[in-house]
């Protein structure tokens, strides 16, 4: 799976699970700041990525996520 193609299915899932824009789901986004997404929804958005990705998360790697160019970046280096 190349970068756009993981973008592509990153904003989707973010889409469906927190209602939110497409268009404010960017490479550049703050999880925090653009899409406001808290504590709880982060939990849930991990679960809905673990399952689209058939990844598994570890916490320690969330702690580092504060972009969505951050998630990208960590589903291309699981991917390979």
């Amino acid at each position: 799976m190349n970068r756009e193609e993981i973008l592509e299915k990153v904003k989707n899932v973010m889409v469906d699970s927190l209602d939110t824009d497409a268009e404010k789901v960017t490479l550049d986004a703050s999880l925090t700041d653009d899409l406001e997404i808290d504590s709880l929804e982060l939990v849930d958005l991990t679960m809905a990525f673990e399952e689209e990705f058939d990844i598994a998360i570890e916490d320690s790697e969330l702690e580092s996520i504060k972009t969505v160019k951050d998630i990208v970046d960590l589903f291309e280096k699981k991917s390979k």
